[in-house]
């Protein structure tokens, strides 16, 4: 019995359709003779406005459900993606967790009180940063009573932004890594290779053009490669090892095909620094 009256729905769906393509087909032949009245060419006209849009109905309603349906399968699959990266990120954390754990046996057992990558942090905000001196210098509200020693190394998000050159009893200054300065006391990197290697540097200085920190005084002959990471060597003063510097961008090589210039996209935002964390290094340096 249900399926007499589904086939009676759709006799009846389809003797309107085809009266209604008759009275479009009608209705144009109307307008389209002239020997039919005026009135009767208007409502032809009419017929024919409201007939094709009741047939066009059917594709527009199609059509909007296909992009509805697309629309819905690129959120599924944007929310599939940003899933997946939190667990990656999840597991990240396990991971750096587990590390710490046992970097924390290790040293139990070969009785070291630190190592080169071991630091502490104080949080602190950006008070002055003068339009002349943008380059060079900034003033943060921590000084000595939070800790604070000339020499520690100044981090803005997740890149090395400076270092302490001044220390006041509640305020600093950090000399900035793009500093014009030629006498500055420079940063010891490392270029971390994709061949698991270290090639030791320093960052000798700012290209303003690009916004690329420059790395020279290589000691390696390893191959250097656009996109590897750079870090802090730990290699004396009151840095510590690992802090992200940059990723390379570009090399510059030797008449010998060895590499002795490195450009570095600086991992912070150099030129919007309003907090800033000063890195405190656990086991003391030269």
């Amino acid at each position: 019995m249900q399926k007499f009256f589904s086939n009676k729905k759709l006799i009846a769906l389809m003797i309107a359709l085809l009266v209604s393509i008759g009275l479009v087909a009608g209705s144009i032949y109307a307008s389209n003779n002239r020997n039919t009245p005026p009135f009767i060419q208007r409502i032809a006209n009419d017929v024919v406005g409201i007939g094709g849009r009741l047939v066009a109905l059917p594709g527009d309603f199609a059509r909007n459900g296909l992009d509805d349906v697309h629309s819905l399968m690129d959120t599924f699959q944007e929310n599939q993606h940003l899933k997946q990266q939190l667990d990656s990120l999840a597991q990240t954390k396990v991971q750096v967790q587990t590390l710490k754990r046992e970097n924390k046996q290790l040293k139990q057992q070969l009785k070291l009180n630190g190592t080169l990558t071991d630091y502490s942090q104080i949080s602190a905000a950006v008070i002055l940063r003068t339009p002349s001196d943008w380059r060079n210098m900034v003033v943060i509200n921590q000084g000595s009573a939070a800790g604070v020693k000339k020499g520690m190394p100044v981090m803005a998000g997740s890149g090395l932004v400076g270092r302490i050159v001044e220390v006041n009893r509640t305020s600093s200054k950090v000399e900035m890594l793009s500093t014009a300065n030629k006498s500055s006391d420079r940063v010891a990197a490392a270029v971390e290779t994709s061949e698991d290697k270290e090639v030791n540097g320093i960052i000798t200085g700012y290209d303003e053009k690009s916004g690329d920190l420059v790395l020279g005084e290589l000691n390696s002959e390893h191959a250097i490669k656009k996109g590897d990471k750079v870090v802090t060597s730990g290699l004396g003063g009151m840095t510590p090892k690992g802090l992200l510097i940059g990723e390379v961008t570009s090399v510059k090589k030797d008449d010998y095909g060895l590499a002795n210039t490195v450009y570095l996209s600086p991992a912070a935002n150099l030129n919007d620094v309003t907090v800033v964390t000063v890195i405190s290094r656990t086991i003391k340096g030269d």
